[in-house]
Protein backbone atom coordinates (compact mmCIF):
# COMPACT_ATOMS: atom_id res chain seq x y z
CA UNK A 1 0.00 0.00 0.00
CA UNK A 2 2.74 2.58 0.46
CA UNK A 3 3.92 2.21 -2.90
CA UNK A 4 0.41 3.24 -3.90
CA UNK A 5 0.25 5.95 -1.91
CA UNK A 6 4.06 6.99 -3.40
CA UNK A 7 2.29 6.97 -7.07
CA UNK A 8 -0.31 9.08 -6.12
CA UNK A 9 1.64 11.80 -4.05
CA UNK A 10 4.34 11.78 -6.66
CA UNK A 11 1.34 11.96 -9.68
CA UNK A 12 0.11 14.85 -7.66
CA UNK A 13 3.05 16.66 -7.01
CA UNK A 14 3.96 16.35 -10.89
CA UNK A 15 0.60 17.26 -11.13
CA UNK A 16 1.25 20.62 -9.35
CA UNK A 17 4.17 21.50 -10.91
CA UNK A 18 2.74 21.32 -14.37
CA UNK A 19 -0.38 23.45 -12.83
CA UNK A 20 2.02 26.68 -11.06
CA UNK A 21 4.19 26.53 -14.42
CA UNK A 22 0.81 26.17 -17.02
CA UNK A 23 2.64 23.86 -18.98
CA UNK A 24 1.45 19.85 -19.00
CA UNK A 25 3.80 17.10 -18.23
CA UNK A 26 4.78 15.25 -21.67
CA UNK A 27 3.48 11.17 -20.98
CA UNK A 28 0.09 12.05 -18.89
CA UNK A 29 -0.47 10.24 -15.68
CA UNK A 30 3.01 8.70 -16.09
CA UNK A 31 4.59 11.97 -16.94
CA UNK A 32 2.99 13.33 -13.65
CA UNK A 33 4.11 10.71 -11.68
CA UNK A 34 8.00 10.58 -12.97
CA UNK A 35 8.05 14.34 -12.75
CA UNK A 36 6.90 14.41 -9.04
CA UNK A 37 9.19 11.51 -8.12
CA UNK A 38 12.16 13.29 -10.15
CA UNK A 39 11.24 16.94 -9.03
CA UNK A 40 11.32 15.66 -5.35
CA UNK A 41 14.68 14.53 -5.54
CA UNK A 42 15.65 17.44 -7.29
CA UNK A 43 14.06 19.62 -4.75
CA UNK A 44 15.76 17.41 -1.47
CA UNK A 45 18.89 17.73 -3.44
CA UNK A 46 18.77 21.60 -3.93
CA UNK A 47 16.16 22.68 -0.74
CA UNK A 48 17.08 19.40 2.09
CA UNK A 49 14.57 17.77 3.28
CA UNK A 50 12.25 20.34 5.29
CA UNK A 51 8.69 20.74 5.64
CA UNK A 52 5.89 18.34 5.97
CA UNK A 53 6.16 14.80 4.71
CA UNK A 54 3.61 12.87 3.15
CA UNK A 55 4.22 9.42 1.70
CA UNK A 56 8.51 10.16 2.19
CA UNK A 57 8.00 13.26 0.08
CA UNK A 58 9.14 16.65 2.24
CA UNK A 59 6.28 18.47 0.30
CA UNK A 60 7.58 22.11 -0.16
CA UNK A 61 10.92 20.84 -2.11
CA UNK A 62 9.20 18.26 -3.86
CA UNK A 63 6.83 21.06 -5.45
CA UNK A 64 9.60 23.40 -5.91
CA UNK A 65 11.81 20.80 -7.84
CA UNK A 66 8.32 19.82 -9.68
CA UNK A 67 8.04 23.11 -10.54
CA UNK A 68 11.68 24.22 -12.16
CA UNK A 69 11.61 20.23 -13.69
CA UNK A 70 8.20 21.17 -15.66
CA UNK A 71 10.13 24.54 -16.88
CA UNK A 72 13.77 23.23 -17.88
CA UNK A 73 11.52 20.43 -19.84
CA UNK A 74 8.85 22.77 -21.00
CA UNK A 75 11.88 24.84 -22.37
CA UNK A 76 13.11 21.74 -24.05
CA UNK A 77 10.80 20.65 -26.21
CA UNK A 78 10.07 24.38 -27.02
CA UNK A 79 13.80 24.38 -27.94
CA UNK A 80 13.02 20.90 -30.66
CA UNK A 81 9.88 22.44 -31.65
CA UNK A 82 11.60 24.79 -33.04
CA UNK A 83 14.37 23.07 -34.54
CA UNK A 84 12.01 21.30 -36.90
Amino acid sequence: MGFIWSLVVGGVIGWLGGLIVGKDVPGGIIGNIIAGFVGAWLGTLIFGNWGPNVADFAIIPAIIGAVALVFILSLIMRTFRKAR
